[in-house]
């Protein structure tokens, strides 16, 4: 799949946990571009699992994207996105400093992410909250493309994740 990214975007990644998001975006976009929900909780609590943050995190993150956005830098968000609300907060953020959304969506099969997530070992996530994330995505999907992002990609396998190719294109 080939994914078109206008250059004053911002780009919501969207998936459950272990769905290939974090590494997607390492292979396609320039670390300074993406914010990390996980990230910013390692820099405010040590640990990107200490979810005590989670609100703290929030919240400096949005700080960095205004300040991206403002500047008409490409920001990328990787945090689950499952729900609503924050993909509602996202779409508020482009509106308001008059930037194309985007969302590339990691909807693999849940046997996938639960095999992914008793691998990893760095994570202390129930397979039910894996089940919980997947559940939220999949009652979102009729209604990501009507919430307001200028475009919706929809990844379904680890082959599809893999093959896909990200280009820039200037606005």
């Amino acid at each position: 799949m080939r994914i078109s990214i206008p250059e004053l975007s911002l780009v919501l990644l969207v998936g459950p946990s272990g769905s290939g998001k974090s590494t997607f975006a390492r292979r396609h976009f320039r670390p300074t571009e993406v914010l990390g929900s996980d990230r910013f909780r390692a820099l405010l609590a040590d640990d990107e699992n200490d979810q005590t943050v989670t609100e703290d995190a929030f919240e400096v993150l949005e700080l960095v994207a205004r300040k991206r956005l403002a500047a008409g830098r490409l920001t990328v968000l990787d945090a689950t996105n499952v729900y609503r609300g924050p993909r509602q907060k996202a779409l508020r953020l482009a509106r308001e400093y008059q930037r194309l959304a985007l969302a590339i969506v990691f909807d693999l099969p849940e046997g996938e992410l639960l095999v992914r997530h008793a691998a990893r070992g760095d994570r202390e996530m129930t397979p039910h909250a894996v089940t919980e994330q997947v559940q939220q995505l999949r009652r979102a999907l009729p209604e990501l493309e009507k919430e307001g992002f200028r475009q919706v990609y929809r990844l379904t396998s680890v082959a599809e994740v893999d093959a896909a190719s990200v280009v820039r294109e200037p606005i």
